[in-house]
């Protein structure tokens, strides 16, 4: 099997607040709007994010638990770190909470945020090779 993934889906808690923060707030297009059951939004050539009201999903994949530091986060790699502090900006203004950027031990710039869900974002500048390739 090739290593791929498609789409990557959160669960929500409220799908109208979820939309309101990704779509109006962070200014991410919806490309499919399913009313009380999910929106999906291109986050790239072929990636997909998904916002799954919790409701919707529990009918096709159980219950859904909450709390605490989920164990990963989702990641928006940017070209620098002046990028990193505005695309944090943004987010704060969406109405996230902000844990400030600052110069990591691994050479790059990140910081986060938090969804209105908990679902934590890294915001980075990666100066490797491996950075160049994410971006457009």
């Amino acid at each position: 099997m090739q290593p791929r993934l498609h789409f990557v889906t959160l669960v929500v808690a409220d799908l109208e607040r979820a939309q309101r923060f990704y779509v109006a707030g962070l200014g991410w297009p919806a490309a499919f709007e399913a009313p009380g059951g999910v929106v999906m939004i291109h986050v790239g050539d072929k990636l997909v994010l998904s916002l799954w009201a919790e409701a919707a999903a529990k009918d096709e994949i159980g219950e859904v638990t909450r709390g605490g530091t989920l164990p990963f986060t989702l990641a928006h790699n940017v070209g620098s770190p002046a990028e990193v502090d505005q695309v944090v900006e943004e987010a704060r203004a969406a109405g996230a909470t902000v844990f400030a950027p600052i110069q990591r031990d691994w050479g790059g710039y990140s910081g986060y945020f938090l969804d209105p869900d908990g679902f934590r974002w890294e915001v980075a500048h990666n100066p490797f090779p491996i950075g160049d390739v994410l971006l457009p």
